[in-house]
């Protein structure tokens, strides 16, 4: 018998609560599988004219290497390298965004040098960034800023799409594109004796 449409609903509802998905195997379930991990910033995409004025104001060239934290659909990378000649790595804990920007890396022909993971962004290496760029939420800026004064080298440009660093980390340029703010930084010597 199948159950009424909203009561099917419900219980899909309840067992995703669990935090366990169960698939169908003919009419037998399938043993539980994990559920998707827990995202702490949703996913926003960055409109094109925030992602170009973003790589304007790092000026972003052939030369750099750059890491996108919370990367999403991969488009900061992938333009950063299609556009600007740029090495790129997005991160991201959502194996779908990972999955769709390794695609939009293929598609846009720069593969070779724009790549993507899916990681935890605290417990990533990214101190061979030249640039990081950011769309994340005030809370994880402020819990990553220390991580990126202790890892990225003096001259480091760090750029986010809408959110600050805190007082702690006073923007050096804002700019403002159709309503939307970017803000920018370079690691200093003082950011370096902060982290120590």
């Amino acid at each position: 018998m199948t159950p009424h449409p909203r009561r099917r609903s419900i219980l899909l509802s309840a067992i995703a609560a669990t935090g366990m998905l169960m698939f169908p195997i003919g009419r037998v379930l399938a043993q539980p599988v994990a559920a998707m991990p827990r995202l702490d910033v949703p996913y926003v995409p960055t409109p094109q004219e925030v992602v170009d004025k973003m790589l304007d104001l790092a000026k972003v060239g052939k030369n750099d290497t750059l890491f996108d934290l919370g990367c999403g659909d991969g488009r900061i990378v992938v333009t950063a390298a299609k556009v600007r000649g740029a090495r790129g790595t997005g991160i991201d804990i959502d194996p779908t965004r990972i999955a769709e920007a390794t695609e939009n890396a293929k598609k846009a022909g720069v593969s070779d040098r724009a790549k993507f993971r899916v990681g935890d962004l605290f417990k990533t290496d990214f101190s061979s960034a030249t640039v990081v760029t950011l769309y994340l939420l005030p809370n994880i800026n402020a819990k990553l800023r220390p991580q990126l004064w202790k890892q990225l080298k003096v001259g480091t440009r760090v750029v986010s799409h809408a959110f600050d660093m805190g007082a702690e980390w006073p923007a050096e340029k804002t700019v403002d594109v159709d309503g939307r703010t970017i803000y920018y930084w370079t690691i200093t010597e003082a950011n370096k004796r902060e982290a120590a």
